[in-house]
């Protein structure tokens, strides 16, 4: 179990905006703050992307949920970490003292079962609790069986979903990175007049396969990944983050502290990005050029942005006829609380208030240089609240998450996911095709004049 002295050193994170505000680091918990997600889902939806590990859940039935898939993120071959792996603790187990064992029997199985490079263990509340030594258990089972059993001390009552994202980061970086060199490039691989240069992405969690989008520009440019922590990652992409030149930084609520820890100890310099619309990811482009300070690349960079800008502004001119002017209420959090602001900007429509209930003080400065100083920011997501918005700013469309999705439908409001849970990614200039085709299906869908209109049953009778 972690000691307060552990957290606080989690909490205060020099990296972070909000550490100008008070030292203990970004806000503690409060009661109820867990209701949008504890440390121990925090800590799971972020490396539960990374595709080819056994993810175990050491606690009740109930926090491993319904497991199967439950991650929005895509694949492009092992499949290992959609299933739900538990280990399932009883009443009985707790009274009697088993549950050390009961996780030393899973992670056999684990590995018995399923051949897989590593097993991660996420410590839950009752085991916490009752003071099971993680570590040692952990320790124990590699020296068994000869496979990297990894423990995530992420207990829910820990605190909220931020804290257990960087608690997942701190695993990492103190157990899995640098503990294996990057491989050699493949031979054949190389073009004339092109170095190529090794870069990681943290918090990029490829969503609907959304970061494939992106991955064939960097390809182009001579940009080796890596490892993206964790969209698509493997366990032994992750061993080899320490060797990159530059990280990007995705998501700056989630993991800011792995790319703060890998410049300190690696000397990774590291810049926050994002690859929502056209202007932020010509910009996060241009950074990977300006980070790694070659020539070469910074010419090439310059010519793929012109070319690709210029396509995909002209594939966009039919989309942004039927999407200008039209009014956003967008209730995010994190990265996507500014990037996909400058997406929608970019297809002239109009973004009317942003939530920041989940966004950093640099979020949100990003937010006023984007719409202005008196920019309205909500952080109270209640039904109520959100629609009160959508009446009083005439908006359009809200863009938000799926647990707001019934709240639009209910007050026939059109709705567009854009969370985790959505079926369609939206990176990238390819993505920004997909946004527009989403956008426009779910704004100008007959549903909304119908659900609308007064019932014939409540019309008038004819005299």
């Amino acid at each position: 179990m972690k000691s307060t002295k552990d957290i606080a050193e989690l909490l205060d994170e020099p990296a972070c905006e909000h550490n100008k505000k008070e030292k203990s680091g970004c806000a503690k918990p409060k009661p109820g703050s867990a209701a949008g997600g504890c440390a121990f889902d925090g800590a799971q939806i972020a490396l539960l992307p990374i595709a080819d590990v056994a993810h175990i859940v050491h606690g009740p039935i109930a926090c491993a949920g319904s497991s199967w898939d439950n991650r929005g993120t895509r694949s492009s071959g092992a499949q290992l970490y959609r299933i739900g792996m538990t280990t399932d603790l009883t009443e009985q187990d707790i009274i009697m003292g088993r549950s050390e064992k009961r996780l030393l029997h899973s992670i056999k199985q684990a590995i018995d079962s399923y051949q897989p490079p590593a097993v991660f263990i996420y410590n839950t509340c009752v085991p916490a609790l009752v003071g099971d030594d993680l570590n040692a258990v952990c320790k124990s089972a590699e020296e068994l069986w000869g496979v990297p059993v990894v423990p995530i001390d992420c207990a829910g009552f820990y605190g909220t979903k931020n804290l257990g994202n960087r608690i997942a980061g701190d695993a990492m970086v103190k157990h899995v990175i640098g503990t294996r060199e990057p491989d050699s490039l493949p031979v054949g691989s190389e073009r004339d007049g092109i170095t190529v240069h090794d870069v990681n992405l943290v918090g990029e969690y490829n969503i609907a396969g959304e970061f494939w989008h992106v991955l064939p520009l960097l390809d182009e440019l001579g940009l080796r990944v890596l490892c993206t922590l964790s969209g698509d990652a493997r366990f032994r992409e992750v061993q080899t983050m320490h060797k990159a030149e530059v990280n990007m930084m995705v998501c700056s609520k989630a993991m800011v502290n792995v790319a703060r820890k890998l410049q300190s100890s690696y000397g990774t310099p590291w810049f926050e990005g994002s690859f929502y619309g056209i202007t932020d990811t010509s910009q996060s482009l241009r950074d990977f050029a300006r980070a790694i300070n070659d020539a070469d690349l910074t010419a090439r960079t310059e010519a793929l942005i012109a070319r690709e800008e210029a396509r995909i502004r002209e594939l966009l001119i039919p989309w942004k006829e039927r999407l200008n002017g039209k009014r956003v209420l967008l209730f995010t959090g994190g990265v996507k609380s500014w990037s996909v602001i400058s997406a929608l900007q970019d297809l002239g429509m109009v973004v009317v208030a942003t939530g920041t209930k989940k966004s950093t003080e640099e979020d949100k400065a990003r937010i006023r240089e984007l719409m202005g100083e008196e920019t309205m920011m909500i952080d109270d997501g209640s039904p109520k609240a959100l629609l009160k918005v959508v009446k009083d700013y005439k908006a359009d469309i809200l863009i938000a998450g799926g647990r707001n999705m019934y709240t639009a439908l209910k007050a026939k409001v059109p709705f567009l996911d854009i969370n985790q849970e959505r079926e369609f990614g939206y990176a990238g200039y390819a993505g920004m095709l997909e946004l527009v085709r989403q956008l426009s299906l779910t704004i100008e869908s007959p549903v909304w004049p119908a659900v609308r209109a007064r019932a014939p049953w409540k019309s008038e009778k004819v005299a």
